[in-house]
């Protein structure tokens, strides 16, 4: 199958694991290019290196558990997750960072629990979350989206992650997100306030965070269409975001934790609802089941931007879910096996 034929062909088709999984990385290219632009090239090369990583992981597990590699290298899995765990990376990060997280993810959380299709949380953000917690300060060395109007040099980018004596004018670039600025550095004023001059707010969201979950937006939507994935989840979290956050928006007040348009826009948001949530092997199975494991991780990621330690929550947030996935399955099952009972 051509990858055009793959790309467009009738939605009825039934697709190998492979194909899916490719179709996964293909619709992340609207998001990837969005990044690339305001963040640069580090985003790439997180890219390369955690699929090379986890490819060579993947084919070393398989090797000790006697299982077929090369069959397993090319279902797209491994490369999946290093995709996701990639992106959620931020551009200027350390090679041995990237190394840290998808040892977690393709060792860890993937072939200790038996491979692909056993394990009880997505890998990616098992990867994440022991990154996040362990080495906050790298997770949260971003690059300024100004960056790419300063046209920072590919080869500083790579210096810096993989030797690590990058000039010290790479300081400039790099600091806290939008999310982050906003949760923490507010200092009692009003959104218009805070906003008015700060290059790290768009008319939106933060500046270019707009536009990469626009990419992402667009990558998810063609995943629905496609039927890689159904409406019930991304429909869920983002409508429990957008809830959320217009109850608690109160204007553009010194006391608001912004608009829904900052919060769906914002961070990983449609990454998170449409890439990261809708896993379904973590995930519950049911439609019923779907919409309420979306409606607990949209409430959760809000929550934790807003009330708790981090400025976003999305790993957390369906690290937890997972948690809760197989009880929800149970209990949907439970109840409709006892309404075609009583019928």
């Amino acid at each position: 199958m051509t990858l055009t034929t793959l790309l467009f062909n009738s939605r009825h088709h039934r697709l190998t694991t492979a194909q899916i999984m490719l179709l996964v990385l293909l619709a992340c290219i609207p998001g990837i290019a969005a990044m690339v632009i305001f963040f640069g090239a580090g985003v790439l090369i997180n890219i390369i290196w955690l699929v090379l990583c986890a490819l060579a992981l993947e084919a070393a597990v398989l090797s000790i558990r006697h299982k077929p590699v090369t069959a397993s290298l090319f279902d797209f899995s491994a490369a999946v997750t290093a995709l996701l765990l990639a992106l959620s990376l931020p551009p200027a990060a350390p090679w041995w960072l990237g190394l840290t997280g998808i040892f977690f993810a393709i060792v860890v959380a993937k072939h200790l629990y038996g491979g692909l299709g056993y394990n009880p949380f997505n890998p990616a953000m098992v990867g994440y979350a022991v990154l996040l917690i362990a080495y906050p300060l790298e997770m949260t060395r971003w690059l300024f989206p100004e960056t790419a109007t300063h046209q920072l040099p590919a080869l500083m980018t790579l210096v810096d992650q993989f030797l690590g004596f990058a000039p010290a004018s790479m300081d400039a670039f790099v600091g806290a997100t939008a999310l982050d600025q906003f949760k923490l550095d507010r200092g009692g004023l009003t959104i218009e306030e805070y906003w008015t001059g700060n290059p790290l707010f768009g008319r939106l969201s933060g500046t270019g965070w707009e536009w990469i979950n626009a990419g992402f937006l667009i990558g998810g939507l063609y995943l629905l269409y496609r039927r890689i994935i159904t409406w019930h989840i991304p429909v869920a979290v983002l409508g429990a975001m957008g809830m959320l956050a217009l109850v608690f928006y109160d204007g553009g007040s010194s006391a608001s934790h912004g608009s829904p348009f900052f919060h769906l826009f914002g961070g990983a948001a449609m990454f998170g609802a449409f890439f990261i949530a809708t896993d379904p092997v973590s995930g519950p199975a049911t439609n019923q089941a779907k919409l309420i494991y979306g409606l607990l991780i949209g409430i959760l990621i809000y929550s934790i931007r807003i009330w708790g330690a981090y400025p976003d929550g999305v790993a957390f947030a369906v690290l937890l879910a997972n948690f809760a996935a197989p009880a929800m399955d149970y209990f949907v099952r439970l109840q409709q096996n006892g309404s075609s009972h009583g019928q």
